[in-house]
């Protein structure tokens, strides 16, 4: 930072410690240009505030003083800053929401490896706070690990189960590769890097930079992906300190750290069975228990947990003996055909049939059926015309791959 700059942002602190940094400045909606005096996030509802690069900067450096993780500000930093803040705010409100649920098992295993637990934010730049995660290498869950890497991290994958979705498991594995980086480096930011890129491009970088280990002179040698990683997760982390001055509101998933346990079974059950039993819907059940993959717990050789609201833990119990050894896990396809119209938990998209497109070729690129489709859109016979606007509900991670 140079002199001049340094000055104006000592006058600016000193200002706001008088004032107060969030309690009395004036903000622009980009919405509209127009400009009003914030009292304690007393913003319009739909507005979106616009601040000065000196307020980022002051909120970044009060962060600093927290974390042994050096936090830079920077253009590249605010790009992704207001990435999350404005063009992604709806998609970091879900985050928020979700962050109720995880971050507190991610605080007591990072704590745990004595780790800064401001690492936890890597999660938001890996998956979004999506358990169901999946990259197009194929990495999985939270921490987003490859198939090949579970070995190395003790983590069962089978048909059955993916424990790279499990919250408590995966973090654990997560945390002993960050302790293992810096080990390797020694700094926060090319561990945070190398997560990201592996620890051999982070090498070859420095290589290419005559030996520089400083991340912002090495970035330039690192692929795009890798470029955006250490800004993403700085941006991330700001905005979870932050939100609220941005106008940003939490939505909540329904659960949180504070109204779901757990209970360890020993015997096969299907989510079928443990929802005719609780209430509990099927989707809240995989939401709850991502690491079952068939939304069925299969008979292991050790106990299996499962995840319930805690006020269904007493009625699961009382009514445990219903369901041992009567593991019917499978819908059949007259189950599948009357839940056709099943909306729940499912995001709404609009669909222009194309020249020579059908039902299938449709079905199989939103991950859906014949009768899902004919359901959603009170459809009779099998014939579709080019133009026609079909109603197609998707999960909440459907990516377009088009």
């Amino acid at each position: 930072m140079n002199s001049s700059r340094l000055v104006t942002l000592i006058l600016c602190i000193s200002l706001l410690h008088v004032n107060g940094l969030n309690n009395n400045f004036q903000i622009t909606d980009i919405n509209t240009g127009s400009s009003k005096n914030n009292h304690t996030f007393n913003y319009y509802p739909d507005s979106i505030p616009n601040f000065p690069d000196i307020f980022y900067e002051y909120r970044i450096e009060e962060l600093n003083k927290l974390t042994p993780i050096e936090l830079d500000y920077n253009n590249i930093v605010k790009e992704h800053i207001e990435n999350y803040a404005i063009k992604r705010r709806g998609e970091f409100a879900k985050i928020i929401g979700l962050a109720d649920l995880y971050f507190p098992i991610f605080d007591d295993i990072l704590d745990k490896y004595d780790l800064p637990l401001e690492l936890k934010y890597l999660t938001i730049v890996e998956s979004g706070l999506n358990t169901n995660a999946k990259s197009k290498s194929g990495a999985v869950g939270l921490w987003q690990f490859l198939l090949n890497t579970c070995q190395l991290f003790d983590l069962e994958v089978n048909s059955y189960i993916d424990e790279r979705r499990d919250p408590y498991k995966s973090t654990d594995a997560a945390c002993r590769y960050l302790n293992y980086l810096y080990n390797t480096y020694n700094d926060w930011q090319l561990v945070i890097s190398s997560y990201n890129c592996g620890p051999g491009d982070i090498r070859k970088a420095i290589e290419r930079s005559n030996g520089k280990t400083n991340y912002w002179e090495i970035r330039p040698y690192l692929s795009e992906q890798a470029k955006n990683y250490v800004p993403a997760f700085i941006a991330s982390l700001y905005l979870m300190n932050h939100y609220e001055e941005h106008n940003i509101k939490p939505e909540p998933p329904g659960f949180d750290s504070k109204n779901i346990d757990t209970l360890w079974i020993n015997y096969a059950v299907s989510f079928n069975q443990i929802s005719e039993i609780t209430g509990i819907s099927t989707d809240e059940l995989k939401f709850l228990n991502p690491v079952y993959r068939r939304a069925f717990i299969p008979d292991l050789e050790k106990p299996a947990l499962l995840t319930l609201p805690k006020d269904k833990i007493e009625i699961y119990i009382k009514n445990e003996s219903r369901i041992i050894g009567n593991a019917k896990y499978e819908e059949d396809y007259n189950s599948l055909v009357s839940n056709a119209g099943s909306t729940e938990n499912k995001t709404k998209i609009i669909h222009v049939v194309k020249k020579g497109e059908f039902f299938h070729k449709i079905a199989l690129k939103y991950n859906c059926t014949l009768e899902n489709i004919k359901a959603w859109n009170n459809l009779t016979d099998n014939f579709l015309y080019p133009g026609q606007i079909l109603i197609i509900w998707v999960d909440s991670d459907y990516k377009d791959e088009d």
